[in-house]
């Protein structure tokens, strides 16, 4: 039995300002109508054996995992909740572990969620090449065919086998090289590019974990030990699991045992680690051009413009990634791509907000777009998701008028309760608990004017919620 592992808890910086800490880049849809975690799992289809997956992400992101697993009619999976970020390590060590109460001792399939992998017949026959390793008793690896002198990733350098052989003993691993070291790499040709992507048995993974990092395994233990179930996710407890080393799965283990084989893929995978790595993913027009959403061009050349919510017009510009979003936009070099993290400092330094979430704010019940705000005044266009209800809840400091201008509300306002139709509004006094629900089988969609002297999130007493938000 096979057990994919889903590694879905990044940031995905140099992916900004699409990918922010509040919408990361695993659950956008950054290649067609399906978002990257929703791409690595549907990728898998068709592999033997398979289980329904472990996905470990960050608290914050949990609802938005969820809804996206079950858009694409995966309901047994298991969701893990990082109380604190830990670093692959620890992440992967608490879902073997939850693996093993599943299962006896499955084979784990190590996937992050935000890989790019355009040949999956090539990835599955990999993985079964990996699956053939890890029944051996190999922690398996998979190394990425390098097409170029590549100084944003980590290698792996493997002993020389039969060249009929399907994996072969890893000799070390590699930090990024220089412009240099990885040509030599690329010459040599016994060099990987590390992918991040492992498969072993459950038993032969702690064992060789207990081994090399005691003191990581017996922290995340005690993790589990006290892990708690909320609604459909698995609560880690987290004074013990931040106790738990900060630490990368190929420092804790890789690198130091002797049981590493690598599988070669080539499988036109990437990590999408920046925009240029993006850019080189989508098709280009004669003079090199990417042009995604709405834009016109005048003679430019080797540029990347990103752009759904409005017109972006480029003329005789040279090695550009222009990324538009409604709040934010990033005009770059290509050549600085590895560098819009710093960005994100400057945005910190200056108590900012545009790094952690976009304009558009997802719910469990769905979502709100903050359109227009002003002194004492903010308007939101929200919208509610079928079945779905914001918690029952007063405001201190605001008074909120809800037009509804699609759909059918359920309104509850203080003692009353009663139905708004399209075209319909009713208002919100300071200080009366509310509710707004869709009773309807369509979305519903309200306009609200939120007015007062302060209009900010904490100023939301919740009294009651479906969704076991405090």
């Amino acid at each position: 039995m096979i057990i994919p592992i889903i590694l879905a808890g990044g940031s995905g910086t140099r992916l900004w300002p699409l990918s922010r800490t509040h919408y990361p880049k695993q659950l956008l849809k950054l290649f067609g109508d399906v978002t990257m975690l929703q791409q690595t799992l549907l990728r898998l289809k068709g592999i033997p054996n398979l289980r329904a997956p472990i996905v470990v992400c960050n608290e914050e992101h949990r609802f938005m995992v969820a809804e996206q697993l079950h858009e694409i009619g995966q309901k047994d999976a298991s969701i893990l909740l990082e109380p604190v970020a830990r670093n692959t390590a620890p992440a992967l060590a608490i879902a073997a572990i939850h693996a093993a109460s599943l299962e006896t001792d499955p084979i784990l399939l190590v996937l992050s969620a935000d890989h790019m992998i355009r040949d999956v017949n090539v990835f599955q026959r990999a993985v079964n090449d990996a699956v053939i390793a890890a029944e051996k008793n190999h922690l398996a690896t998979f190394g990425v065919q390098p097409t170029r002198p590549e100084t944003g990733y980590g290698y792996i350098k493997t002993q020389k086998s039969d060249a009929n052989a399907i994996f072969s003993p890893v000799e070390k691993f590699v930090e990024k090289p220089n412009l240099e070291t990885a040509q030599s790499y690329l010459d040599e040709g016994c060099y990987f590019w590390n992918s991040g992507m492992f498969v072993f048995k459950t038993s032969v993974f702690l064992k060789e974990l207990k081994s090399q990092s005691p003191d990581l395994l017996t922290a995340v233990e005690a993790a589990k030990q006290h892990s708690a179930q909320d609604l459909d996710f698995i609560r880690i407890d987290k004074n013990t699991f931040a106790e738990a080393p900060n630490i990368s799965i190929d420092y804790a283990l890789m690198e130091k045992s002797q049981n590493v084989v690598c599988v070669p893929l080539d499988a036109g995978w990437s990590d999408v680690g920046d925009w240029k790595s993006f850019s080189d993913l989508n098709d280009k027009d004669g003079a090199g051009n990417s042009f995604i959403g709405d834009s016109i061009d005048l003679g430019s050349t080797n540029t990347l413009v990103f752009s759904r919510d409005k017109l972006v017009a480029t003329l005789g510009v040279d090695n550009l990634m222009i990324i538009n979003t409604p709040d934010a936009i990033l005009v770059a070099d290509k050549n600085q791509a590895q560098q819009v993290k710093s960005i994100i400092t400057q945005i910190e330094k200056q108590k900012r907000k545009e790094h952690l979430q976009h304009r558009e704010i997802y719910r469990p019940w769905g979502c709100y777009d903050a359109i227009d705000d002003g002194d004492r005044y903010q308007v939101n266009l929200i919208r509610v998701k079928p079945g779905g209800s914001l918690s029952l809840q007063i405001h201190h400091h605001r008074a909120e008028h809800w037009i509804v201008v699609k759909g059918t509300a359920l309104v509850q306002k203080g003692d009353e309760e009663y139905l708004l139709s399209e075209n319909e509004s009713t208002y919100i006094p300071v200080g009366i608990a509310h509710r707004l629900s869709n009773p309807g089988k369509i979305p519903l969609e309200i306009v609200e004017v939120q007015s007062g002297s302060y209009l900010e999130d904490d100023d939301v007493v919740r009294l009651e919620d479906s969704y076991g938000r405090s």
